[in-house]
Order: structure tokens, then C-alpha cells, then sequence
């Protein structure tokens, strides 16, 4: 069962949600850089630069084994998840921005990827054997990554108003797959995400708070305005966890890799609905 959920399963379902991402895309996301050039630089400087450097000095303090640090650097590397965009909605960003992030990052992470999980693998890991992401695997993460997102977009451009029927539709498969995979992963491999959750929560919790109040802050102090600094907050703040897990278990053959992705992809949605909540409460008690 293990098996078949990591070659087929988590693909399909992560090839599913990269679809409906294309689906809500259009070249003028991609365009808005142009025209929102500080907003979206800042943020891809936090995302790129920042938080993984952050992850690095994270993952010595808590002294995790090597396996375990390679994955959280994994997920470091992983680009904003659609999540992003629905807890922007919640707590007033500026979605636009966010599906801008996404798109521009999910591109970008082509080459990031492999190049995080090499450098981490090969410090960490070194005399592992040949563990590592080479020119095949990086084309695998094309295909994981890019294949379906530009099919969705290519719907969206020849058929819209199916692309806009079908947008609730493959967001629920999406979910309902996903759950569906993740709960089989979890069952086939139960002992060792037990004896590794202690390890890991508390690292996943600081790094998401961390990369939360980054995306919040950073870009406030170079002026970006309040609603675009919410949406760079949750892009930064929640990463694609999905992707680290099928990254780690279909490219690198690894699940034990994929621990922190998969600890952190529970974790997540908690601590970025009570920041979401905390920081505006403080707006309000600010506005009063």
C-alpha cells in the first residue's frame, strides 16, 4: 500500500490541486510584477532568502538528525500553498497578490527546489550515498510541478466559463484525495511519524510562526501597504507542504524525509488562523 500511495497516489493527488491552481491563473499574474514590482520583490526575497537561512540555523538549534533537517530544508524550499490564498481571503489580503506569489514561485521553485535539497543533502547527508536531486530528477520536478499548472492555465485560456465551472469541483477532489492519501501514508507509516511528531512540532510550529511574522513585517518596512503585506504574510507563512512530501518520497525515495512537511502540514493550519486572528485583533485595538 505504502508503495503504490507514493508512486501514484501522491502525484495524482498533488498533479490535481497543481491543475486547479492552473485553473485560476492567467498571464496577467505573472504580468504583475511589473506593476507591483516592490510588493512581489520583497516577498520572493523573504521567501527564497530569508526563510531558508532561517530553517538552517532553526535546524542546528534543535539538533535534528540529518534526515530530518534535508526535509525541513525541503519544506523551507516549497513555494506558497493554495491555502494561502483562502486564509488571505479570511483576514482581508490582497488575493491577487497572493495567486501572483503562488504562480511566480511554483516556477521558480523548479530550480530552488532541487537546489536546496542538493545543498542540504550534500551537508547533512554527506558519504549518504548517491542521495540527491541530478538532471532526471529535476525534470520529474518539472513534471510534478509545472506540467499540470500550465494545463490548468491552458483550459482557463481556451475554455473559461468550464474553467470557472470547474474550479469548486477540482478544489473538492483536490481535498477529498489528498485527505484520502495522506490518511493512508499516515496509517501505513504510523510508528515512525509517532516517534518523530515530539521531534518535530515544535521546530514546525517556530518556523511557520517565524515565516508568518516575516512576511508580515518585512514588507511593511519597505512601505508595501497593509492588505499586500497580509497576503505576503499567509504566501510566506504557508508553504506547500504537498509538494515537500512528494518531492522527498517519489524524487528522493525518502519518507522519512518527509516527516516535517507532513507534521507541519497538520500544524499549519492552526498556527496561521490564530496569527491571522491575533494580528487582527491588533489592528482593531489599534484602530479604536
Amino acid at each position: 500500500m505504502g508503495s503504490a500511495l507514493t508512486t501514484i497516489a501522491l502525484p495524482v493527488a498533488l498533479g490535481i490541486i497543481m491543475f486547479g491552481l492552473g485553473l485560476t491563473l492567467t498571464p496577467r499574474d505573472f504580468a504583475r510584477v511589473a506593476r507591483q514590482p516592490k510588493a512581489v520583490i520583497v516577498a520572493l526575497v523573504c521567501q527564497l532568502v530569508l526563510l531558508p537561512l532561517i530553517c538552517f540555523g532553526l535546524v542546528l538549534a534543535f539538533q535534528l538528525p540529518p534526515v530530518l533537517a534535508v526535509g525541513m530544508l525541503l519544506l523551507s524550499a516549497s513555494p506558497g500553498g493554495t491555502t494561502a490564498n483562502l486564509y488571505s481571503h479570511l483576514f482581508r489580503g490582497d488575493v491577487a497578490l497572493n495567486i501572483s506569489l503562488t504562480a511566480i514561485n511554483s516556477v521558480i521553485s523548479v530550480v530552488t527546489l532541487p537546489l536546496i535539497a542538493n545543498l542540504s543533502i550534500a551537508y547533512f547527508m554527506a558519504g549518504e550515498g548517491q542521495l540527491g536531486i541530478d538532471l532526471v530528477e529535476a525534470l520529474k520536478v518539472v513534471a510534478i510541478v509545472l506540467l499540470p499548472v500550465a494545463l490548468g492555465m491552458l483550459v482557463r485560456r481556451w475554455r473559461p466559463a468550464f474553467a470557472d465551472s470547474m474550479d469548486k469541483p477540482v478544489r473538492i477532489a483536490s481535498v477529498i484525495i489528498l485527505i484520502v492519501v495522506i490518511v493512508g501514508a499516515v496509517v501505513s507509516n504510523l510508528t515512525a511519524l509517532v516517534e518523530n511528531f515530539a521531534a518535530l512540532a515544535g521546530i514546525t510550529v517556530l518556523f511557520c510562526l517565524l515565516s508568518l511574522t516575516i512576511g508580515r513585517l518585512v514588507p511593511r518596512l519597505f512601505g508595501v501597504t497593509r492588505e499586500q503585506a497580509i497576503a505576503s504574510s499567509f504566501e510566506i507563512g504557508i508553504h506547500n507542504a504537498t509538494l515537500s512530501i512528494v518531492i522527498a518520497q517519489t524524487v528522493l525515495d525518502n519518507f522519512e524525509m518527509s516527516l516535517p512537511a507532513a507534521v507541519y502540514g497538520v500544524l499549519m493550519f492552526f498556527v496561521a488562523a490564530a496569527f491571522g486572528f491575533a494580528t487582527t485583533r491588533r489592528r482593531e485595538r489599534v484602530n479604536a
